[in-house]
């Protein structure tokens, strides 16, 4: 059941671009994994942050879906800065443990 009237609004185009995160994390992670042969245990670290924030990503997807369908049928819908720099963080300590895999090799 939809919690508001009009469905393609702004709720279900961030859950899209949630997934598209969460399908991007598990790419990344994923080439991380082909270093293993190379760069040995250290690329475990990125592939794990990678793996780990898709997992969560995919935990909050519903409660956020939530509190913005909630928020457009009250048309109040506050911003999740929370999620967002969560979200910088991640890309740059996965881009830094992966700058430290290779210059450790």
């Amino acid at each position: 059941m939809s919690l508001h009237r009009d469905p393609g609004l702004q709720p279900e185009r961030t859950a899209m671009s949630w997934d598209r995160t969460l399908l991007a994390l598990f790419v990344v992670a994923a080439l991380f994994l082909r270093w293993y042969a190379t760069v040995g245990l250290a690329s475990l670290i990125p592939a794990g942050l990678c793996g780990v924030a898709a997992l969560t990503i995919h935990l909050t997807q519903r409660r956020r879906y939530a509190l913005q369908s909630t928020g457009l049928a009250a048309e109040r819908v506050k911003a999740d800065v929370f999620a967002v720099l969560w979200t910088v963080v991640l890309v740059v300590a996965v881009a830094a443990a992966g700058l430290a895999a290779i210059w450790w090799l």
